[in-house]
């Protein structure tokens, strides 16, 4: 079979000699300029698809200052937490004619101090990024280079930045008084780092329903764990092996909370029978029982962000800073047991 001859990228030049048409008229009608005819554009796109032309972003943007290009950087892709709002955010960007950089932090600031510096480097026009662990100087360097970003699904307190998150307090509050008024008074806490805006604001929530029902907190039951999935599952076995008087665990992502279900199951301890399961994210899976969860809001959550950076990219009136914190509660499912005795 005789080898497929190597062509080259084809130029602006070449669509030009093959349509007729100016150079320039080319350039015009293939950035959809609106002093070119609709039929001429007709006609130039479709010689231009079919000698394969590549558009040279780097060129574009050397002329316009815009890449068309937006980076959102998350904590772990694999959660479907963040893929559910990742696929709404790229949907929503490309219908206003912009690409997608995606990039996966691991929740950590080194990683996404380089996520950030890649996304610089390749001239992205923002950054939607879900701020991992301890990030703040990461923060302070995107503010220091100008790039408009909006925070979404986390926050850092006194930052003058836009952010799209949950009410994690009233979550937190939710998930404990639903299982407190379900008779649960040993509630176990399986939270994430401190470095997260979303624990913080839980524990609060956690620690303010348990005042309220006049029940003292107990450090010993609220416990740090990795966030993303299968990191701790070693240090929740050991945590739940030693706490079997607890008959409820409260989880910060749904995900841990799959993971603390098998490992119950693998410990002898049925759910909800013998121990009842709250997560957060409220997450459709697949499975004959559904995981009763605090809801975040995730399409939303992605509509507003892409909504925010778009209106300061644009330059719309009033871009300013915008924080927009969306309400929560407690979606039921069929991980809780009410307790029939008091305890």
């Amino acid at each position: 079979m005789a080898a497929r001859r190597k062509t080259g990228n084809v130029t602006l030049k070449d669509i030009a000699q093959a349509t007729g048409f100016s150079a320039n008229t080319v350039s015009r009608a293939l950035a959809d300029k609106p002093d070119i005819s609709e039929e001429t554009k007709a006609v130039i796109r479709e010689k231009a698809s079919q000698m394969g032309y590549i558009a040279n972003a780097l060129a574009s943007f050397l002329r316009s200052g815009v890449s068309r290009n937006i980076a959102i950087l998350v904590g772990d892709i694999s959660n479907p937490h963040f893929s559910v709002m990742v696929k709404e955010m790229q949907t929503l960007l490309q219908r206003r004619g912009y690409n997608s950089i995606i990039f996966n932090t691991e929740e950590k600031a080194a990683v996404e101090k380089q996520a950030i510096t890649t996304s610089l480097s390749q001239n992205v026009d923002g950054i939607i990024l879900c701020p991992a662990p301890g990030g703040e100087e990461n923060i302070h360097f995107l503010q220091m280079h100008g790039k408009p970003f909006v925070m979404i699904g986390r926050h850092f307190t006194g930052e003058d930045a836009s952010f799209v998150i949950c009410d994690d307090v009233h979550g937190g509050y939710a998930a404990a008084r639903y299982l407190l008024d379900r008779g649960h008074k040993d509630i176990l806490f399986l939270n994430g780092p401190r470095g997260i805006s979303s624990s913080a604001e839980r524990l609060e929530g956690y620690r303010a329903a348990l005042e309220e029902k006049g029940i003292a907190y107990r450090s010993e039951l609220v416990q740090t764990v990795p966030v993303t999935s299968r990191r701790g599952t070693e240090k929740m076995r050991d945590i739940l092996s030693q706490r079997a008087e607890c008959t409820a665990v409260l989880v910060f992502n749904d995900i841990l909370a799959w993971q603390v279900i098998c490992i119950l199951g693998e410990l002898g301890r049925k759910v909800p029978e013998q121990c009842s399961v709250v997560g957060f994210d409220n997450i459709k899976y697949p499975y004959p029982v559904h995981l009763t969860s605090v809801s975040s809001s995730k399409t939303t959550m992605a509509k507003r962000s892409v909504e925010i950076l778009l209106k300061k990219l644009e330059g719309q009136k009033g871009a300013g800073e915008e924080c927009v914190v969306l309400e929560t509660d407690v979606v039921e499912g069929g991980t809780v047991a009410v307790l029939n005795e008091k305890r």
